[in-house]
Order: structure tokens, then C-alpha cells, then sequence
């Protein structure tokens, strides 16, 4: 079962701590390629179990299209990597087993039992539609919310900044799933 939760837990990041501010970048707007380090907490809530928390680190490139995520405990264990391209998608634990699919969110769902939106994470970062989401921005133009596909992203800033990128989101999905990031560290070229 603790395998599962942190693949799940993995699953859900391809998605308040006090730390120092990430140095300014490009406007979020132009950016393509990028790279974080952070921290994450996860809860899933799912019908008739008890809650299950986890969290711990990450460090996430996205670049070209691709994406690789490092997920590790708060002491700096490997937990998993997965890594998306337009053609391929894989998923390693810690024990070493790889599962491959051509389709993100159903190698997820395969591994988990949960479809999530590992497709869509790259875009909701940036406060961008993956497809047909309804965003709310705040006075200086920044995202505060996106609503997609049963999902409610909520973002916060640290600075005032117009294209500021956010310290903190919060994606979560109808009571079940919660997903806290503190993004520590942004960097626009990989």
C-alpha cells in the first residue's frame, strides 16, 4: 500500500513553508522550458479509507516538450522518476521496476488506480490552459485559480510583479486528492 500511495504521490507532480524567494525570471508568459525545485505535500482522501499523507522534494525539468521529475523523501531519498516525451512515458520506483506507456495519464492510472493529469501539470505551473480551463486572475493579470477537467488549481505570489511566477499551488480534485507545492526555486533555462 505504501508503494502505491507514492506512486500516486509521483503521479500527481507531473502538480506553507517559509524559504528565500526564486530569482526573477522572464515573464511567465514567455516561458517554455523551465526547471524548479521544491517542496510537495500530498493528501488522498479516497471514499471508505483513512486519509494518506505524504510529501517531501522535487526537482522538475520540463524542456522541449519533456518533462523529468525527481521525487524524493524530506531527507533525500529516492522515491521515483518519471519521464514524459511526446512519444513515451516512464515511471521508476526505488526498487527499480519501470513501467513504460505511450499515454502519461494511463500509466498513471495503471500504476494507481487514479487518472491524473500528469499531461496537463507543465501548463497549469504557468497558469496556462491545458485545454479549456476557466482562470481567474487577480489585479495585476496573474492567475489565482484555474478550473479544468474536475480540477481547481490555486496559486499564490510572493512578489507583486505582473509576470511573477507563483511560490505556492495547490491542486486538488473533489475532496479526494490535495496537492500542496512550494516551488523554492524557478529557472527558465534548464
Amino acid at each position: 500500500m505504501k508503494l502505491r500511495f507514492a506512486l500516486l504521490l509521483a503521479a500527481s507532480l507531473l502538480s506553507a513553508c517559509a524559504s528565500t524567494p526564486p530569482a526573477p525570471l522572464v515573464g511567465r508568459g514567455q516561458i517554455s522550458d523551465f526547471s524548479l525545485e521544491g517542496r510537495f505535500a500530498l493528501r488522498v482522501t479516497l471514499p471508505g479509507q483513512a486519509a494518506q499523507n505524504s510529501g517531501g522534494r522535487l526537482t522538475w525539468t520540463h524542456q522541449n516538450r519533456s518533462d523529468r521529475v525527481l521525487l524524493s523523501s524530506p531527507l533525500g531519498y529516492g522515491l521515483a522518476e518519471i519521464e514524459t516525451t511526446p512519444e513515451i512515458s516512464s515511471l521508476r520506483t526505488a526498487n527499480g521496476k519501470t513501467r513504460e506507456s505511450s499515454d502519461p495519464d494511463a500509466l498513471i492510472e495503471e500504476v494507481t488506480g487514479q487518472r491524473l493529469p500528469v499531461s496537463q501539470l507543465p501548463a497549469w505551473l504557468l497558469g496556462r490552459s491545458g485545454g479549456k480551463a476557466r482562470i481567474e486572475l487577480d489585479a495585476q493579470g496573474r492567475p489565482v485559480r484555474l478550473t479544468e477537467d474536475g480540477w481547481q488549481v490555486d496559486y499564490s505570489f510572493e512578489s507583486d510583479r505582473p509576470d511573477a511566477l507563483p511560490d505556492r499551488l495547490t491542486l486538488s480534485r473533489d475532496g479526494e486528492i490535495e496537492l500542496r507545492l512550494r516551488i523554492e526555486e524557478w529557472k527558465d533555462k534548464p
